[in-house]
């Protein structure tokens, strides 16, 4: 899964047919004013248990939402636009921002990305290829300075 707009090459990421709305996993998220408009900044860790290369990011607020996570917990997260590419096709789609450094990964693609043209088979998995052995290591945390100093690691 691609970011282009934000820079983003790679990140892991989960299709989840039981969410509304996309989250990513952000960090240092602090909210500006630019002429009025609310905008937020954040950084983007695109490695599972890794802060390597991290993508500052500063773009529009979309929205605010309370968001119910599985286990009931509410929480009123920023919602901003991005365009998200997966196999090929780019779409342009709401994203939260939250802490996800404990779930298995870094981004969960929801329900109304996945109306824009995708079908879900839930009984197969990296069906645009698997992941360069490079990025597989980086996601493993094996690469080369791995762990974050923040305790993402």
């Amino acid at each position: 899964m691609r970011l282009p707009g934000w820079g983003v090459g790679s990140v892991k990421a989960k299709l989840d047919t039981g969410a509304r709305t996309s989250a990513l996993h952000a960090f240092d998220i602090e909210e500006l004013t630019h002429d009025g408009v609310d905008w937020v900044r954040f950084s983007v860790y695109p490695w599972q248990r890794s802060s390597d290369d991290a993508v500052l990011v500063e773009c529009p607020v979309h929205d605010r939402r309370v968001v119910r996570s599985s286990t009931g917990h509410a929480q009123e997260r920023i919602v901003v636009l991005t365009d998200v590419e997966l196999l090929g096709h780019t779409i342009t789609t709401e994203m939260t921002l939250t802490r996800r450094d404990t779930m298995g990964f870094r981004m969960l693609v929801g329900r109304e990305a996945l109306r824009q043209g995708f079908v879900v088979d839930s009984g197969r998995s990296y069906l645009g290829g698997r992941p360069p052995r490079k990025v597989r290591r980086k996601n493993r945390g094996r690469a080369a300075g791995g762990g974050g100093a923040d305790g993402t690691a």
